[in-house]
């Protein structure tokens, strides 16, 4: 099992995109990629649950190869990764904090996005969303988290 989590502030005049959905909204994330927070979160947990270091040791922002690229690259080398050593994706299980724009709309085609790039189905991929209740940098409109959880199995 490995646990992730990620945070990035909101920025004017950027994509809001999460699990590789881009949401409509009058902001975004800021980040040396696409500052995906919720893809960020899995592919630590991912990468976490095989041992296998963290997003920052494989894809450092320092790196201009991956200004502006799309995170779900990074879970799927996470994925591929795992595969290698031996290991089956069980579960997801995520979190996104985030006070607005409110997501439920957005969360099947987030799952569904996020179980095809797993090679997974769409059973075994969760995706909840929560505020802070105004509360802290998120609940304050400055930022936004995300959480998660990957089960893995050694095959």
């Amino acid at each position: 099992m490995g646990q992730g989590w990620d945070v990035h502030r909101l920025a004017p005049g950027r994509p809001l995109i999460l699990g590789g959905v881009t949401v409509p909204s009058e902001f975004g994330l800021d980040g040396h990629s696409d500052a995906d927070v919720l893809s960020h979160a899995i592919t630590d947990a991912l990468l976490g649950a095989a041992a296998l270091g963290d997003i920052g040791m494989h894809f450092p922002d320092t790196d201009p190869r991956w200004k502006g690229v799309d995170s779900l690259h990074f879970l799927r080398h996470a994925r591929n990764l795992a595969a290698e050593k031996g290991y089956r994706i069980v579960n997801v299980d995520s979190t996104v904090i985030l006070e607005r724009p409110k997501l439920k709309d957005y969360r099947d085609s987030i799952r569904e996005k996020l179980a095809d790039t797993l090679a997974l189905s769409l059973d075994r991929v969760s995706v909840k969303f929560k505020t802070s209740e105004k509360v802290g940098p998120v609940g304050e409109g400055k930022s936004a988290e995300a959480q998660a959880i990957v089960t893995v199995r050694g095959e």
